[in-house]
């Protein structure tokens, strides 16, 4: 357990900074705009009501704060929430490897590649469902035919947005089968689930999780600037624990980082996109009063 204490310290420390790593809405606006700070705000606004985006400070109606950008304020209670759905998520994953390797101790015999492999990619895929927080992904059908569901379509999004199909094809043909290989590479050279290297893979999927939390069902667009960057970070760190066991390995989880540094720098934008209505840039930390963070475990809303 030592070593979840200090995957968890790292994650908070980190700031969720967050997948399964990205799952960008893939909305495609080409307008253009003149240049100065009133065009550009009458540019904004103008697109926000095409697309029937409410003003960000009208989302904070629900809280009761007419403005939480005036004076903006540091949501303790949001960041709280963070870290127990991090340490949630990385206590059952541990279990659930150690558990494994107990099983496979007292058997005398290892799952074998295909099956590790195929545990890996269900991982990168779901492993949402230890994260008790909402981590709402936009729905992969609607995303291909254009519609709009959270995290799609719901904000103001660069002209260069990929486009929607490319999304799922990337996650489920290319991101997942390669972190599925490369985690089965490790486990069959270390002959154990419960590893330094497999838990940052999965400490690199909590940061994705709570990251889709924050961007997708919270629309914290600041917040999701630095929680994109942790993405990143933390698939470098897992790429570079698995190169300690197999380089190859290593190298082709380190090849994610390019599709995660894309993603880095549309999140990026999107943010610059997406001012408050003053005109000024969201403040790149949770902001109380721009959205309510709520455990899903429990509730009535759908995963």
């Amino acid at each position: 357990m030592k070593i979840v204490a200090v995957l968890t310290s790292s994650l908070l420390w980190g700031g969720f900074l967050p997948t399964n790593a990205f799952h960008a809405p893939t909305c495609r606006l080409s307008q253009s705009h003149q240049a100065g700070t009133s065009s550009f705000s009458k540019f904004h606004h103008q697109n926000r009501r095409r697309h029937n985006i409410a003003p960000l400070a009208a989302d904070s109606t629900t809280t009761g704060i007419e403005d939480p950008y005036a004076s903006p304020q540091l949501d303790t209670d949001a960041l709280t929430k963070y870290a127990l759905a991090a340490i949630t998520q990385l206590t059952l994953f541990s279990a659930i490897f150690q558990l494994i390797d107990l099983a496979s101790a007292q058997l005398g015999a290892n799952l074998p590649f295909p099956a590790v492999a195929f545990l890996f990619y269900a991982c990168s895929l779901k492993s949402r469902v230890f994260n008790p927080l909402n981590n709402q992904r936009p729905d992969r059908s609607k995303a291909v035919e254009g519609e709009g569901s959270a995290g799609f379509r719901d904000r103001v999004m660069p002209s260069w947005t990929p486009p929607g199909v490319l999304f799922p094809i990337m996650w489920l043909l290319i991101i997942g089968p390669i972190r599925a290989y490369s985690s089965a590479l490790v486990v069959t050279a270390t002959g154990s689930f419960f590893t330094l290297p497999t838990m940052a893979f999965i400490a690199h999927l909590t940061v994705g999780d709570i990251w889709n939390t924050i961007n997708n069902t919270e629309k914290r667009y600041g917040a999701a600037v630095i929680g994109v960057l942790c993405v990143v970070l933390s698939a470098a760190n897992a790429a570079y624990q698995y190169s300690t066991v197999d380089p190859f390995a290593g190298k082709l989880l380190g090849g994610t980082c390019l599709w995660l540094v894309t993603a880095a720098a549309l999140i990026t934008d999107t943010w610059r996109l997406n001012p408050t209505e003053s005109g000024s840039r969201v403040p790149l930390y949770p902001v109380k009063g721009e959205a309510e963070t709520s455990f899903q475990w429990g509730s009535k809303g759908d995963n």
